[in-house]
């Protein structure tokens, strides 16, 4: 709203105004405007939820081998972080842009996915939430609405990246001059860095660009179900999801801001996405939402985020890593994410297998795997038997916090080293 107004000002000249055609100076504002929104509005929130006790009733200290009690710390904390998104960028982004759109919209859809399970725990006193299968409808209906739009949408275009050869060698790599519509995405560690999904469909003959976009919908669908689940999943520790995913949406800045700077994605050897640079102020209000929220949410924990925050920022990762073409990319960006999500999937076909030879096992100590860290022998089921059992000793939730914090850093590095090895 505060673009259209000074875009006014600035043609009758008014002191200032231009500077909110720069997408650096909306980018800061957004990232300043969202810490202060989570901070300071944080504060008032925690207090409303604490005065209406809506509060944590599952996690005592009987889970914790430090006796941390976590009985009445105030949830559902995610509309703190919704909020200090979606303020920012209602103020200062190009409304009439199409990915800033796709993005408002993930954060309200799953916003309202996340509430109704959070709502359905506290205030229903049903500790499932949300049946399973409506969460999988939501996220299903996102990943629909996303890829369609994305397929439809006259906006959405890109500039392939072509390389100019001497020989073998690579002389430089420049765009094409047109705008065209696309199902490339970058994928890493290829010297042919560009894959069409239209490709991998290719004996359809004429169909295959047709085919190409419908692989492209469900592809988006899987991903926003798996990142926003593993999101949710990596939510069980004081900080844990908000310090990863604000690291992770960096990176996602990072490879926005490139890829919508055709110098940049010539360097990168990276398609250019003409208008992404929008995304730029939505993800910059995003991690300045989390870290916000990481005042009240590093250990000891004030507030948790509560689905309503995990299966939003998950989804939000997912959308905006889809619109800039770096899908494929997420397994290493987001490998906390993934491994959190493989662990249970393996501690439950483990237990299953057992189940069918009449014997009691687990892979892991507990699952998510963060929880394996913490669990003491004399937690362990005496009728199970355990798989891994490794470390002996267990650490505080903020040693656990803290490295995989700095896991997550290394492959968030890695996945922007990943643009130039090939």
């Amino acid at each position: 709203m505060l673009y259209y107004l000074f875009e006014q000002l600035e043609q009758i000249n008014f002191p200032g105004a231009r500077m909110f055609g720069y997408v650096s100076f909306r980018s800061l504002m957004a990232i300043i405007l969202a810490l202060l929104i989570s901070t300071i509005f944080g504060e008032y929130f925690i207090t409303f939820l604490k005065k209406k006790q809506i509060t944590e009733v599952q996690r005592d200290a009987s889970i914790d081998p430090f006796n941390v009690n976590k009985k009445g710390v105030p949830t559902m904390g995610g509309i703190i972080i919704i909020f200090a998104t979606l303020i920012p960028c209602l103020l200062l982004g190009k409304l009439h842009n199409v990915y800033m759109i796709l993005m408002l919209i993930t954060t309200v859809w799953l916003g309202t996915l996340g509430f109704l399970d959070d709502y359905i725990k506290t205030f229903k006193k049903d500790k499932e939430g949300l049946h399973g299968k409506f969460k999988v409808i939501g996220q299903v209906g996102l990943g629909l609405i996303v890829g369609l739009t994305l397929y439809l949408s006259p906006d959405v275009v890109i500039r392939e990246n072509v390389e100019v050869k001497n020989g073998n060698e690579i002389v430089e790599v420049i765009h094409k001059n047109q705008d065209q519509k696309s199902t490339k995405t970058t994928i890493p560690f290829f010297k042919n860095n560009n894959l069409d999904y239209a490709d991998l469909v290719g004996f359809m003959g004429d169909h295959a660009q047709t085919a190409g976009w419908i692989l492209f919908v469900l592809v988006t669908i899987f991903v926003v179900t798996a990142v926003s689940n593993g999101a949710n999943l990596n939510d069980g520790m004081d900080g844990m999801a908000a310090g990863n995913s604000a690291i992770i949406g960096l990176t996602l800045g990072i490879l926005a801001y490139v890829s919508s700077h055709i110098e940049y994605a010539s360097y990168l050897n990276i398609m250019f996405i003409p208008g992404s640079e929008e995304l730029v102020i939505f993800i910059c209000a995003f991690i300045g939402s989390l870290i916000g929220f990481l005042w009240y949410n590093a250990f000891p924990a004030q507030v948790f985020m509560g689905d309503t925050g995990s299966l939003t920022i998950g989804g939000i990762i997912a959308v905006f890593a889809i619109i800039i073409h770096k899908e494929l990319l997420i397994p290493i960006l987001c490998g906390i994410f993934l491994v959190e999500n493989l662990s249970v999937i393996l501690q439950v076909k483990y237990f299953q297998a057992g189940k069918k030879k009449g014997r009691k096992q687990r892979m892991f100590k507990r699952t998510p795997i963060h929880d394996h860290f913490r669990i003491t022998k004399a937690q362990l089921d005496p009728e199970c038997s355990y798989l891994f059992t490794k470390p002996n000793n267990v650490y505080h939730e903020s040693k656990i916090t803290v490295r995989f914090w700095i896991i997550t850093i290394i492959l968030a590095a890695i996945t922007i080293i990943t643009l130039k090895i090939r």
